[in-house]
């Protein structure tokens, strides 16, 4: 019997939405169907799957989990963030327009600058703290408003709600890039978004094992403009890939919980060290819109930048290879604590004089608060900011 999700809370989607025993052998985890393609009764008779490229059932039931934490009616895994984020991209035509943040995700920003401004797509990079300021770009042939809140990596908060309000007045789409709080701490489309990406790599995934995005939506129209891409551009995940989301989605409520209780140790610690110099974490009252983040997100995150006094590129280099615990990597969301200096790793595809205007400086280091004990962490910046 299927499990309506009408009523249940967020725990309870996270483990039962989507999945169902398994028909022939009333096996509770959803199977790996590792098939590339599907017998059909007759021509054109497939029961919804003919060839995997498109659909796959253990996706499918992935697809429908995702869907139901972000209180979406459709949701389309891809093969990486990015495949999803270009997928967006690619529902434009030469001469659009796409206002979007000035402190994007590097990989987000090098897709627009490298590979989609020479198609003819015009980008404008704005300092959204003020959701108005997007007023300044929007014309007659801007298509979409990309958001990412909190933003990567300086943690700036940006009003989804009026960015909502703008993007409908002119008519336009707007999407959220939602991958660091994740459904559990916000629900863009519940705020006035069209469509959330998520990179589930990251906190959906929650292990450091799989790649994969999504982009989910409650509009019938864009939805199938994107499936189409989805399925003809073929930037869809494999099903081991799939089962390995949805096993791990089905402890996020719990991860996140120790990913913010931690965070926010981590963060207290570091703003009161005598070489730290300022320290990027939406849970503290002075944090540029604060009162947003209490407004449309449950908790403030495991995501956390800091500066160091003197911002010196060697002293920023010597504590990220000093720690023990908190890994010299690449990625975040993993049970694990990771830490990353972005000027040279995620953001290094911005120019420099662009990354530093957004705060990305020589000395900041950004943490990926992981779920180990809140003491061992702390001990472990401690050695590492004396080193």
């Amino acid at each position: 019997m299927a499990k309506s999700i009408e009523n249940m809370k967020f725990a309870t989607k996270a483990i039962h939405a989507g999945q169902e025993p398994d028909p022939t052998t009333g096996a509770i985890m959803t199977p790996i169907y590792q098939t590339s393609t599907f017998v059909q009764a007759s021509p054109g008779n497939n029961k919804g799957y003919a060839y995997a490229r498109g659909k796959n059932p253990t996706r499918t039931a992935l697809e429908k989990n995702i869907a139901a934490l972000e209180n979406a009616k459709h949701t389309l895994c891809f093969s990486s963030g990015m495949g999803a984020i270009d997928a967006v991209i690619k529902t434009l035509r030469p001469g659009d327009e796409v206002v979007t943040g000035d402190d994007l995700y590097g990989g987000t920003y090098r897709m627009y600058t490298k590979v989609f401004e020479g198609f003819g797509i015009r980008f404008h990079f704005v300092n959204l703290s003020d959701a108005n300021n997007i007023r300044k770009y929007i014309n007659e042939k801007t298509r979409l408003i990309w958001v990412e809140t909190p933003t990567n990596p300086m943690m700036n908060i940006v009003d989804i709600a009026a960015c909502a309000a703008i993007a409908k007045e002119h008519k336009v789409t707007l999407a959220v890039d939602n991958t660091f709080a994740s459904p559990y701490l916000q629900n863009p489309l519940d705020l006035g978004a069209d469509l959330v990406m998520h990179s589930v790599t990251k906190y959906l995934g929650g292990h450091s094992d799989v790649i994969m995005g999504a982009l989910c939506t409650n509009d019938d129209a864009l939805h199938e403009k994107l499936a189409f891409i989805h399925n003809s551009c073929g930037a869809t995940p494999g099903p081991m890939d799939s089962f390995l989301v949805m096993r791990g989605i089905k402890t996020l409520h719990l991860r996140m919980e120790r990913h913010c209780s931690n965070g926010k140790a981590v963060a207290h610690f570091l703003k009161g060290h005598p070489r730290v110099d300022k320290v990027y974490w939406p849970g503290f009252p002075e944090h540029p819109n604060h009162d947003i983040a209490k407004k449309q997100m449950k908790d403030f995150g495991g995501m956390i930048s800091f500066t160091l006094k003197g911002n010196k590129l060697e002293d920023a280099f010597r504590l990220a290879s000093s720690t023990k615990l908190f890994s010299l990597a690449e990625s975040l969301g993993g049970v694990e604590s990771l830490i990353g200096h972005p000027a040279t790793m995620t953001h290094a595809s911005i120019p420099k004089a662009e990354r530093e205007h957004a705060g990305v400086v020589d000395s900041l280091l950004r943490l990926s608060v992981g779920v180990e004990d809140e003491q061992d962490l702390i001990d472990d910046l401690k050695q590492a900011l004396n080193a």
